[in-house]
């Protein structure tokens, strides 16, 4: 690895930074409007309940990017996988090896979990992820179609 790259594993006291990159990444996705995480959601679900787990990129001892990921688990298969939910760089720091460098953390994490399968989603307009996703070894589920239910949704889902 790049003697100037880092990961490591987020604390509890890296909620805020975590919280930065979100706000990165959703602005980036051009859904800033829909970020209502803060640090203390983060506090709580991410680093309490261990609802999920973060890798931090530093580098050169700054920080330079983060994926978010969680378990899931496939009926079809019988085991878990690890579902990708974010990976992001600083766009001043693209062009590094610190997306590849997060993209193997997350799997080696998956290896090491004994999972049997990594999964994410990724915006049809996004063409330097697909390429890197492509490059990595993905393949594509355009057989698939993403539903979701969020907010006053789940509550009327509940009443039908």
């Amino acid at each position: 690895m790049n003697s100037h790259l880092k990961i490591r594993t987020a604390q509890k006291e890296d909620a805020a930074l975590v919280l930065s990159f979100i706000k990165k990444i959703a602005d980036y996705e051009k859904m800033s409007d829909q970020v209502v995480a803060t640090v203390e959601t983060l506090e709580e679900f991410v680093f309490e309940r261990n609802a999920a787990q973060v890798f931090l990129a530093e580098y050169d001892g700054e920080p330079a990017g983060f994926a978010l990921y969680f378990e899931n688990f496939s009926t079809f298969i019988g085991r878990t996988g690890l579902y990708l939910e974010d990976l992001f760089v600083d766009p001043d720091k693209r062009g590094l090896g610190i997306g590849k460098a997060l993209f193997q953390a997350v799997a080696a994490e998956a290896k090491r979990r004994g999972c049997q399968r990594m999964e994410w989603t990724c915006l049809d307009w996004n063409t330097p992820s697909i390429e890197f996703y492509r490059r990595m070894g993905a393949i594509s589920m355009d057989e698939w179609t993403t539903y979701r239910l969020a907010g006053k949704a789940i509550k009327e889902a509940v009443q039908k």
